[in-house]
């Protein structure tokens, strides 16, 4: 926006210098412990988590791949729904939810942070 001191770029760079000291302090503790440095943790076991970060990969490629022609609104709420429904919610709070954070997320980024987002099919209706 016009007449502020920091640009487009502060707030990306703000988010990694807080990832860059979280990774210090991550590989800080990791280094105080005496384990092999890659090792599979005990939750890769588990069909429920591997099917959940399946679905994470997926939603993304979907997500690239239909944004534009779906739009934000329409693909955030299929894919909210999706995950949502995978951590195991009912169907009730799965929709309310996926909803809501989708018109959230709308406004925070449209309105707030004057980032558009595609329409796709709902372009007659942009506001």
């Amino acid at each position: 926006m016009p007449g502020q001191k920091f640009g487009p770029a502060w707030f990306p760079g703000l988010i990694a210098v807080g990832l860059a000291i979280c990774g210090a302090l991550l590989i800080g503790s990791g280094m105080r412990q005496r384990r092999p440095w890659l090792a599979a943790p005990e939750w890769i076991r588990s069909p429920r988590a591997r099917s959940g970060i399946g679905a994470l990969l997926g939603g993304l490629v979907f997500y690239v791949l239909a944004a534009d022609a779906l739009g934000f609104h329409i693909t955030a709420i299929v894919l909210l729904a999706v995950w949502i429904r995978l951590l195991g919610a009912s169907w009730r709070v799965t929709l309310c939810v996926a909803v809501l954070a989708t018109l959230v997320i709308h406004l925070s980024f449209y309105k707030l942070l004057r980032v558009p987002l595609p329409w796709g099919l709902l372009e007659r209706w942009a506001f």
